[in-house]
């Protein structure tokens, strides 16, 4: 009797739903990852594939494992694009509280870049020294949509949201000590944020920021 396959590529998600299914490297062979990628690429050659939380097999390989395509790999942001990154459209600024949350910024910024979304990476200007984040505050005004990422307490989404007028995003990463416990003390004061207009996404999930942040941008752009 024939095994059925124990993954079915969903080719059609993007003209669905406006974001294509990707892969979740992350326990998987990097054989397996690798198959998937050229598969989706098979399946939807309009846009890149990407996969996210890569570990290290899939990083070195990537870019051998794919002769005569673009390929991107974020060793920070554990991301591998294969495929043209389109032209950015609009303008998401994914800004981060502190160094530490880059990696869960920059899997949101190549997750955004392979939609199709203009980004840029704001990094290091949380509540600890408010001055780094209010001497930039005019390129923060110019987004489109803002992305928040914030571990320990999380307490700068709702900081920004009463500073903007675009959408903000908040992200919670799982950075910090001792009662942090992993991310829920972010995602609860996010959460609980005063000011209106914030909403959350689960800890470190880079990819549901950007995929929210792009159907933001759809509606705005068209």
């Amino acid at each position: 009797m024939t095994e059925p396959p124990d993954a079915l590529p969903d080719g059609g998600r993007r003209a669905r739903t406006g974001i294509p299914e990707i892969v979740f490297a992350e326990g998987k062979p990097a054989g397996r990852t690798l198959s998937l990628l050229a598969e989706l690429r098979r399946l939807d050659p309009d846009g890149p594939a990407l996969a996210t939380r890569c570990p290290a097999p899939v990083l070195d390989a990537a870019p051998d494992a794919f002769p005569g395509e673009d390929v991107t790999v974020d060793p920070v942001g554990r991301t591998v694009t294969v495929g043209a990154v389109p032209p950015g459209r609009g303008d998401v600024l994914v800004l981060t509280a502190g160094t530490t949350d880059l990696p869960v910024a920059r899997e949101c910024a190549a997750t955004l870049a392979a939609l199709g979304v203009g980004v840029r990476l704001l990094p290091d200007v949380g509540v600890a020294g408010l001055h780094r984040l209010l001497s930039r505050l005019e390129d923060v005004r110019r987004a489109d949509v803002v992305v928040v990422v914030a571990g320990m307490d999380g307490a700068l989404p709702g900081v920004v949201a009463g500073l903007v007028a675009a959408p903000v995003i908040g992200l919670p990463t799982s950075v910090g000590y001792g009662v942090a416990e992993g991310g829920r003390a972010a995602l609860t004061t996010m959460l609980a944020a005063c000011s209106p207009g914030v909403v959350v996404v689960n800890i470190d999930n880079g990819v549901g920021a950007a995929a929210h942040a792009a159907k933001v941008l759809r509606v705005r752009h068209g």
